[in-house]
């Protein structure tokens, strides 16, 4: 007699499909014929998807034969069913596929992933993150520079069901950190993951179990801001849709566990001209800095970065649980591996921004519930306004061989530095008071990103939590 295990086991298999032979195809031009595209490479359906303001991915499902209207006319949505600054008495939203941005789902061939840019009445929806990151890279662009990057998006790997747990029973370890056991007993979801990913055109270069119990990183190769961000939605999407085709659920909350390392999003970037990169130094006006090999350039980039970095943090760090990864307890491993103030090193984890190599920077604050978009529409403008205001990065230099964690509090070093906002609300009034963001993102989405984050504030205090309840029941 088969075991109830035994049958669930080859049930499971028979539901999870292998990936297939699909190789991305050549890129398209954004306009190019998504209707003849279906035809030749056997795509039945299109996902024709965009991010709203929280990072929900949203989509519609539209068959090949009806592609070319929706092409020409744009998929229609609700605005006021996202989270979006509309009322139920908007216009329909229009979603106009992007087919550069076309990826054939090698677990799934016959349907075409595809985003879109929104638009209602004719006019582009300008709290629409997409859009507010092209605007940065139009900026960008009219000054000559392109704007390169790579993210590191860590997750968790849990268990299907109410309960919130790791689903490796077995993964228990203080420091399971690169645990080759614990990444080898989920490598069939693993491996599944990364084929779709290479076999969708991203170059995944190494994947591993990370510093937390269940949590693994996958990182593929740099590329222009907004392929990755369009990378990063499409990468997010794969990985939980495979994870449950494997009986898990993946998360990319920030600090769902109390006593373990949170879920961080690092982005590696760099400015380009001409196909060259203008990060690489070395710079005459900042010797001090030589340990770092950056150019000027770079370090007025940084200079903006670090002098906005308290103000950017309600779009980098953008939910309640964000700032219990900020500023949460001390983990099992020993370090909660997020920065504790807003400081700058070589190649050192323990800051908030790192130069492993003299040819870009590591900004490490952003977590897993960043918008992909906003996430680089935010570096790329603070960065562009650095440079136009000659930013200097050196108040925020230490040596690569000071660690940040181990200076106390109030330390005469660390006194000058700016800690990062202890929770979402000071994250909002400093992100509302910065005139400079504010003018460079516009009123539109400023307008529209305060108004529903200061809404979830809202929500979240008016919640009666257990700790409330253990600390002040018996007054």
């Amino acid at each position: 007699m088969v075991q109830p295990q035994r049958r669930l086991a080859v049930l499971h298999k028979q539901l999870v499909p292998k990936a297939t032979s699909v190789k991305p195809g050549p890129k398209l031009a954004p306009d190019a014929d998504l209707s003849q595209v279906a035809k030749e490479r056997g795509i039945e359906f299109f996902f024709v998807a965009f991010v709203d303001v929280f990072g929900v991915l949203r989509s519609k499902m539209v068959p090949a034969e009806a592609i070319s209207q929706i092409q020409r006319d744009g998929a229609g949505f609700a605005p006021f069913a996202t989270w979006h600054n509309y009322g139920p008495d908007a216009k329909d939203m229009l979603a106009i596929p992007d087919a550069s941005t076309l990826i054939q789902v090698p677990f799934q061939p016959e349907i075409g992933f595809v985003i879109g840019d929104c638009y209602i009445g004719g006019e582009k929806v300008m709290d629409n993150p997409r859009w507010v990151l092209k605007e940065q890279v139009e900026r960008a662009a009219a000054k000559g520079y392109e704007f390169k990057t790579g993210v590191e998006p860590e997750f968790f790997l849990l268990s299907e069901g109410e309960q919130i747990a790791i689903a490796d029973a077995k993964d228990t370890k203080d420091k399971p950190c690169y645990e080759t056991g614990a990444l080898l007993r989920r490598y069939g979801c693993l491996k599944e993951i990364v084929r779709t990913l290479i076999d969708s055109g991203l170059g995944v270069y190494q994947t591993d179990h990370e510093d937390a119990n269940g949590q693994f990183e996958i990182n593929w190769h740099y590329g222009n801001c907004l392929t990755t961000a369009d990378q990063h939605v499409y990468f997010k999407w794969v990985v939980k849709a495979l994870a449950e085709r494997h009986g898990m659920q993946a998360t990319f909350m920030p600090r769902p566990f109390k006593n373990l390392t949170g879920n961080g999003c690092h982005c590696h970037s760099s400015l380009w001209s001409q196909g060259k990169n203008l990060f690489v130094g070395p710079s005459a006006e900042f010797p001090s800095l030589d340990c770092l090999g950056l150019s000027t350039q770079a370090y007025h980039f940084l200079g903006g970065v670090l002098s906005k970095a308290r103000s950017c943090c309600a779009i980098t760090n953008p939910t309640v649980n964000s700032y219990k990864r900020l500023a949460g307890a001390m983990t099992n491993s020993g370090s909660t591996w997020s920065p504790n103030r807003i400081s700058l090193s070589g190649n050192n984890r323990s800051h908030m921004v790192r130069v492993p190599e003299n040819d870009r920077f590591e900004l490490r604050v952003a977590d897993g519930a960043v918008n992909p978009y906003l996430l680089q529409a935010v570096v790329l403008a603070s960065g562009l306004w650095g440079m136009e205001h000659k930013k200097d990065p050196r108040p925020y230099f230490f040596t690569p061989d000071v660690n940040m964690y181990l200076i106390p509090d109030g330390a005469p070093e660390i006194a000058k530095l700016e800690t990062m906002p202890a929770n979402m609300l000071d994250a909002l009034r400093a992100l509302e008071a910065d005139t400079d963001l504010v003018a460079m993102f516009g009123a539109t989405f400023m307008t529209c990103f305060l108004k529903l984050k200061k809404a979830e504030w809202r929500e979240f205090t008016g919640h009666l939590t257990d700790w409330e309840l253990e600390k002040t029941l018996d007054c």
